[in-house]
This record gives C-alpha cells, structure tokens and sequence, in this order.
C-alpha cells in the first residue's frame, strides 16, 4: 500500500531529516532545564548541581562516541537497514519518558545514555540510507539540505526548551518532545527502502545503480587533466587505493580502519568536527552574549537564532549543488576561509540599544551564510574517498561497502564537536572574553581552510606538479 510514495527518494531523505532533527532537538531541548530537574526532583544542593549537570552531559557523548562504530559495522551485516533505525527510535523514547519522570541521578545518567545510542543509530543508518537511495553524485545538495535543516534543531532547541520550561513547566518541554517523537516514530514506520521495494516492484530504481554515474563517482572537482593519459592516470590511482593482504584481524572485521590513514579522509572528518563544534560554540556563547549586551531573556535570546539560521537553511541546498558541480574543495576552502572575518567582526558588537542588535543580527546572518558553505564537503568528500578505497577492493570491504562503517565514524566526530565546542568556547569567552574567543575560532578556521586547499578533493594541480 504506497509503495511509490514510501519508497521514493523524497520521502526517504525527508524521513532521515526529521530523525536527525528530532535527535539534534531533544539532545538540546532538555540541556537549559538540567539544572532544574536536578534540584527539583533530585533535591541535590545547589553547589552539587554543575558538577553533576557534567557527567549527565558527557554519558551522551560517551555513549555516542562508544556505540557509533559499532552501528556502524552493524548497518553494514544486516540486509536491510529499517529495523535498526527504529530501534534506535526506540532508545529515544525510553531515554525522553526517562528523562520526564526520572529522579535520580543514575536514572538521569542511563537517559543520556540510551540518547547518544540513539544518536549513534540515527546518524549512522540514516546517512547509509540516504547513499542507499540518492547515489553518489546527489549528495552534496541531499546533505546540504538536510544539515540546514537540522541545524534549526540543534541552534533552537535549549532556547525553546527555556521558553517552555518558563512558560508551561516540564509538561511545556516534554510535550514537544512527545509531538516530535510521534510524527518522526510514523515516518520511520511507513519508509521502505528502495532496495526492499525493489523485490516487489521490478520497476523500482535503486538510487545508485546507473552505471554511468558510478564511473564518475568522486571525480566532481578533481584537479585533473582531461588528455590522452588520463586512463593511466587513472589506473595508477587505483593502485594507490589497494589494500594489500595480510591486515590484522581487527582490520578485517572492521576496514574502514585501513583507510584512515589516508590524509584526505581525517581532514574530512576534521571538517565534521570543527562544523559541530562551530554550531555547538554559537549554541552555548549567543543566549549569554545577549543577557550581557542587552539584558535579553531567554524568549529575545531565541530570536537571535533566526538570522544565524535562516542563510543556513535557504543557501544550504545551494552550496550542496556547488559540491556536486564542482567537488567539495571550493566549498570547504571558501566556507572555512570566510569564517575567518566573519568571526572576527564579532567583536563590533557592544552594549547598547536596538542599533546594536541590529549590528549584532547582521554579523550572525554572515555567519550564517559561512555555516552553509561548510555543511556538505566534509562527508560528501569522505564518502567519496571511502568509495575508491571499496571499489578497488570489492571483496574486502563485503557486498554493501563500509558507508556505515564511515558514517558511524562520522557520527563519532560529529558528537565530540558538539560536546567539546561549547567547552571549549566557553571556557574561552570566560577567559578572554567573546570578542577574542571569536578571534581564536577564526584562526581555527583559517587552519581547517588550509587544510581543505591541501587535502580536500585531492591535492590541488599546483602541488601536484
């Protein structure tokens, strides 16, 4: 019943998109509220509540970073990828009830918890699935989009999380939760895969069967000549993807290990960790920043969200089409190398009335736009790295490849960006204050752009001469 609609491509990324928003959305929503759960209903001493606030924070984290290679290795073994993507709905339910009723600090803890194994699941099998259905050459604008879209979820969550808690207590916040758990448990629920969908309907097209666009997979923004020896060329790359025999058994049963020594992949990664903690770094420093410049409570703090989010999400799509075009090197290098004076101008900012907050709405949207450009190169570059190293050795990376094996990598990344960024800046903003802690992140970003013009996309033409 449905099958066309379940199992088209639309459906299937926008199904992934909800889940990684409503992972991104609860991970944030219940963090303002911590503190509060933890005198109300735990009765800890006040002097006890930020060390403890800690530890439930970092059992997410653990949990996510722990369980994501084995997600990984596990979306890769199973033939179809739906059951663990709702089991991993699952563990995000018992960790919200959890959450909403538990009082104790042990409870709090395995909350967390289950919530980093469901991010690991989540992250993990949805990027899988969405190579599964777009194919290679789709996915800078099919990550584009998603990114900008989750990123509403993951910069907005703990502002409407405090809202909520102002105005309508823990019923206010946990009902939202509730509301998004529902329709995310529903989509999942009614998805197919195109590849399950295919045993029923021989009409059905897998997103990544054209031949034609395997052979052009990874070769978007190649520096490369296009002449007579171009075969040769590309012969010899081959080679250089080998994987020689005699791994260690730990290499085996997990492969993606090999290909991380490859320079291209780790910056790539380091790109997925530097945009998390970016996203996690203005998260945590703009509601402060606002209290302290313009006595903003938390409902005026919210609505600073709206011009760092909005270039994202309109110009997200758009920078994804710019990876697919012409390969993730522009992308990377632009985006990180415009962070660099947008961060900066930050500083401009001072107390002061609306002309202020003005300024200070028109410097996010900047940075906002620089977000955009950093959303796709990292994993649209990984993967197609990933993809040389499998398509040189079919047989030891198995019949589906190591995507998941990637993306669980990615994932652990990606959750370490979010829980060492907002330490990180804060620790800065306290010491140094918010316009110089935005000058270190530029210089952050100035290395990660260097590092893109080197090693994203294949080295440039200039140094290969």
């Amino acid at each position: 019943m449905g099958l066309a609609w379940r199992s088209s491509t639309l459906y299937i990324v926008s199904t992934v998109g909800m889940s990684l928003f409503t992972d991104l959305f609860l991970y944030g929503l219940v963090v303002p509220i911590l503190p509060f759960i933890l005198v109300d209903r735990v009765n800890l001493p006040k002097d006890q509540v930020q060390g403890h606030v800690s530890v439930i924070l970092a059992a997410y984290a653990g949990a996510s970073v722990l369980f994501s290679p084995l997600a990984g290795v596990i979306a890769d073994r199973v033939s179809t990828r739906q059951a663990p993507f709702l089991l991993g709905l699952l563990a995000l339910s018992g960790a919200t009830i959890m959450l909403s009723l538990g009082q104790s600090v042990p409870v709090l803890i395995v909350a967390r918890a289950l919530q980093g194994i469901s991010a690991a699941v989540v992250w993990t099998i949805g990027l899988a699935m969405v190579l599964d259905t777009v194919g290679p050459n789709n996915l800078g604008k099919t990550f584009g989009s998603i990114f900008a879209f989750i990123s509403v979820g993951e910069l907005a969550a703990p502002v409407l999380g405090g809202v909520a808690y102002k105005k309508a207590g823990y019923p206010g916040v946990f009902g939202m939760a509730y509301a998004l758990l529902a329709i995310d448990f529903v989509m999942r629920l009614m998805l197919i895969e195109k590849k399950v969908a295919a045993q029923w309907d021989v009409t059905q097209e897998s997103g990544n069967d054209d031949e034609e666009e395997e052979d052009q997979v990874g070769n978007a923004g190649e520096e490369e000549d296009a002449n007579e020896e171009e075969p040769l060329l590309r012969k010899k790359e081959e080679e250089n993807y080998k994987v020689p025999d005699g791994q260690s058994k730990v290499v085996k049963s997990y492969p993606i290990l090999y290909c991380l020594k490859d320079p291209r992949l780790l910056t790539a990664l380091l790109l997925a960790f530097n945009h998390a903690a970016l996203l996690a770094a203005f998260d945590a420093t703009i509601p402060m920043e606002a209290e302290q410049l313009f006595g903003f409570d938390s409902l005026k703090s919210g609505l600073l969200f709206i011009p760092l989010v909005l270039p994202y999400l309109l110009l997200g799509p758009v920078a994804g089409w710019m990876v697919d075009r012409y390969g993730p090197k522009p992308a990377a290098v632009l985006g990180f190398g415009y962070l660099v004076p947008a961060s900066i101008l930050l500083r401009l900012v001072r107390s002061g009335g609306t002309s202020q907050v003005v300024i200070f709405c028109v410097l996010l949207s900047l940075n906002g736009i620089g977000l955009a450009l950093i959303g796709s190169p990292s994993i649209v570059d990984a993967s197609y790295v990933v993809q040389r190293y499998d398509r040189a050795n079919p047989d030891f990376f198995g019949q589906q490849g190591p995507y998941a094996q990637l993306y669980g990598i990615n994932s652990m990344v990606f959750n370490l960006g979010l829980t060492l960024g907002p330490l990180f800046s804060g620790s800065l903003k306290e010491r140094i204050g918010y316009g110089n802690m935005n000058v270190v992140i530029a210089m952050f970003c100035l290395v990660t752009s260097l590092l893109s013009f080197i090693f994203v996309g294949g080295k440039p033409r200039v140094m290969k001469r």
